[in-house]
């Protein structure tokens, strides 16, 4: 599992999601700390894969959209992660979407064993990489640095030629009754292959998400088999939706 961050860390990465890179001398005045303290905790964020160390300071090590993602509700990811995770067992076959909480359900599977995981996202590299017990097969196609991910024709392509037991999938937005919608094209291109090679379609999601409604229209509620998000969901749905929950349509999951 991975360390928390501190709050002067998520600080640090607040203002390098706002301004790209810092010094550590403007960090020091900003934050009201010392250079040393600046420069010690820059290298733990550096080790972690936050960012990158430059002459006199650093910058982000991701594009800013994707940092100012992975700050955004970050408890609240975790826990849908940790529970996404729960349900890969030793010998799944997997796929995992373009996404921070996408990303970060991978690393939770730390402990599992001979894992298959497929994935067109550069943000499960740092977890899969480390972890023994998974094998990966990145895919290919054009590189776009707003989401880490690849996407396009040889993407879509290159991921029907595999089958897996379960696609885990983010969005921009969603709700029980409209689906799911993001604000590109190429990313529901890619949500909608990997749903048609996977047993099940689980949504990883959490409830800031809800209500929101992307420029695209990916998947419709029935072409999701469970949605796992944060208990803030509970008191955010419409009339509509609540009544779709009580139901029990579709499995929702709330962490």
């Amino acid at each position: 599992m991975k360390k928390q961050l501190s709050e002067r860390e998520n600080q640090i990465l607040e203002i390098l999601a706002e301004h790209e890179s810092a010094g550590v001398s403007e960090l020091a005045a900003q934050l009201g700390v010392s250079l040393v303290t600046v420069r010690t905790a820059l290298s733990a964020l550096e080790d972690r894969g936050y960012l990158v160390r430059t002459w006199g300071g650093a910058s982000a090590a991701v594009h800013p959209r994707i940092l100012d993602r992975k700050l955004s509700m970050s408890d609240e990811k975790k826990r849908i992660a940790r529970a996404a995770a729960d349900l890969v067992e030793d010998g799944d076959t997997i796929m995992v979407e373009a996404g921070t909480t996408t990303a970060m359900v991978v690393s939770y599977l730390l402990g599992r064993r001979d894992i298959t995981l497929v994935s067109n996202s550069t943000l499960v590299l740092p977890s899969a990489r480390t972890n023994p017990g998974i094998t990966l097969t990145t895919i290919g196609g054009i590189f776009r640095p707003e989401t880490e991910s690849f996407v396009g024709p040889v993407a879509r392509e290159q991921l029907t030629q595999y089958h897996v037991r379960r696609a885990f999938i983010g969005t921009d937005g969603f709700s029980l009754s409209g689906g799911i919608s993001t604000h590109l094209v190429e990313g529901a291109e890619i949500v909608r292959t990997m749903a048609q090679c996977a047993d099940e379609v689980v949504l990883v999601a959490d409830s800031s998400k809800y209500g929101k409604t992307g420029f695209v229209r990916v998947l419709p509620v029935s072409a999701i088999d469970r949605i796992i998000t944060d208990s803030g969901l509970a008191s955010a749905l419409s009339t509509d939706d609540r009544e779709l929950m009580e139901s029990g349509h579709p499995g929702i999951q709330l962490v």
